[in-house]
């Protein structure tokens, strides 16, 4: 794997590269699963942890990942509680510095995903990154249908229902240690919990990366219906009132329509 010449400049100074984490969670996911281990498997970044945990697939997903074993840490096959139990899962078995999720619909925007992340971290008071993401369609991942652009993180932006996008969002593993991970009474928005809980109650220090990051196949659990949209806002809301932030009934419909400028941005070239 060729290294990245962020990489290169830090061993010749005599400095440890960033470990990351990459933890794929999938199930039944046959279909995309080896665009993720190709996209994870061309970054160049070298020291990369690959992390798979399978909810038990019936379909071929297992023999796929086989075929890529020798570039995975772990792999681990087994019933779990949803996709973000699996995350914990992950998160437990993780040794590296950084910590990051890219599910088995998604793939890296291009080689060097990964060494931006790791030059954020090069700040020592970084506690977390993250950056944009693109939504693809599912069949045709050339066409981008939705473009979910950043910014930096400030106090309240929460209470307004906004959140980094958190295939984006990569966490040095002791902050998890240190105030946990997924909270699995959220089925839809538990991700907004964690960001929530990390960026606005405890004010972990984030970097905004302004590039694009991840490609992500549209049609996700939480935005596949009307139901679960509004499930997954509702959860939202509830996990606002539980970390203590003042939200009224207003913030389910400013959730929705902060979404809407992600269907007509432009999507900048980098």
């Amino acid at each position: 794997m060729m290294k990245s010449m962020h990489e290169s400049a830090k061993q010749s100074r005599g400095e440890r590269a960033i470990r990351i984490s990459v933890i794929t969670v999938c199930f039944n996911s046959a279909a995309t699963i080896e665009d993720t281990l190709r996209s994870v498997a061309a970054q160049t970044h070298a020291e990369v942890e690959h992390i798979v945990i399978d909810g038990k697939s019936t379909d071929n997903t297992l023999a796929i990942v086989d075929r890529y074993r020798a570039g995975l840490a772990r792999v681990v096959s087994e019933p779990d509680r949803g996709v973000y139990d699996a995350m914990n899962k992950g998160i437990a078995l993780a040794t590296g510095d950084v910590v990051g999720f890219l599910n088995a619909d998604d793939v890296f925007a291009d080689t060097e995903s990964l060494a931006s992340i790791a030059a954020a971290f090069d700040r020592p008071e970084a506690d977390a990154c993250y950056a944009d993401l693109v939504y693809v369609d599912k069949d045709d991942t050339s066409r981008v249908v939705r473009y979910w652009k950043s910014r930096d993180y400030r106090p309240g932006l929460a209470r307004q229902g906004w959140m980094p996008a958190h295939p984006t969002f990569y966490v040095r593993r002791r902050v998890y240690q240190q105030h946990g991970g997924f909270d699995l009474q959220y089925r839809f928005q538990s991700d907004f919990d964690l960001t929530t809980r990390l960026l606005e109650v405890h004010r972990i220090k984030s970097v905004y990366i302004p590039r694009i990051l991840i490609r992500m196949r549209a049609g996700g659990m939480t935005n596949n219906s009307y139901i679960n949209i509004l499930k997954g806002n509702l959860e939202a809301y509830r996990a606002c009132r539980n970390n203590g932030l003042d939200v009224g009934p207003w913030f389910i419909l400013r959730k929705i329509l902060s979404r809407l400028p992600q269907f007509f941005a432009r999507q900048v070239k980098r």
